[in-house]
């Protein structure tokens, strides 16, 4: 099916997708590492190996030329994963996201000895068209991980706010930590500066998440 949506040089993209048949697309630490490593391989206008095995972001060579685009909040979760993307230039996205998904699904499929597609069809993305969904989907992105522990917060309400702090404060792969202003490598993979100043801080970005948290939302639902 033809993408009805039109990539525009300096907006922002909510990109998202999942596992074919919502299967799990990362089954250990070992996935979610590589797909991170090729997250930022594949940022880059210059062609880059991505047939390589088990290389992790602790290995990987400085870019050669351009970014294609502007990431600036990322989750992975099991079985799909949410980016926001700012578009840098003509088609950069399309190019990006085209690297990402052959790349891992390549990798993927190497490891454990399958063949065929791996991601539902071509990635979904809905275009942030102002500054109050912008901020919005900073904070639902990295919710996500809750859904892990307690999956029906957005319908019920959290059960133990504490408990999903300290979970999101502990996952690994999404770029919460580094709205935090955790100093880790990961950190590599954001532009930083290309959001608005929503937060005046990591303590300030983490009040939104907790006031979020604290209160039954249905438009966090999705």
């Amino acid at each position: 099916m033809a993408r009805t949506i039109q990539f525009a040089p300096g907006e922002f993209y909510h990109v998202y997708n999942r596992g074919t048949e919502k299967r799990d697309i990362f089954i250990d630490s070992i996935d979610f590492d590589r797909f991170l490593t090729i997250l930022y391989l594949a940022n880059q206008t210059a062609p880059a190996d991505l047939k390589l095995q088990g290389r992790t972001l602790y290995k990987v060579e400085p870019r050669q030329g351009e970014v294609l685009v502007d990431l600036a909040a990322y989750c992975l979760m099991p079985n799909h994963l949410h980016l926001l993307i700012r578009e840098r230039s003509d088609n950069g996205i399309s190019k990006f996201m085209q690297k990402v998904t052959t790349g891992y699904t390549m990798y993927f499929n190497k490891r454990y000895e399958r063949t065929g597609g791996l991601f539902q069809g071509t990635f979904k993305a809905t275009h942030v068209d102002n500054d109050r969904y912008l901020r919005y989907l900073v904070s639902y992105i990295h919710l996500n991980p809750v859904k892990l522990i307690d999956p029906k917060w957005k319908e019920n309400g959290i059960t133990d706010r504490m408990r999903a702090e300290t979970y999101l404060e502990n996952y690994a792969y999404s770029s919460y930590l580094d709205f935090l202003s955790k100093r880790r490598l990961q950190a590599m993979l954001l532009s930083r500066g290309v959001l608005p100043n929503y937060f005046a801080s990591g303590l300030d970005f983490k009040s939104q998440i907790t006031e979020w948290l604290s209160y039954h939302n249905e438009s966090l639902q999705g």
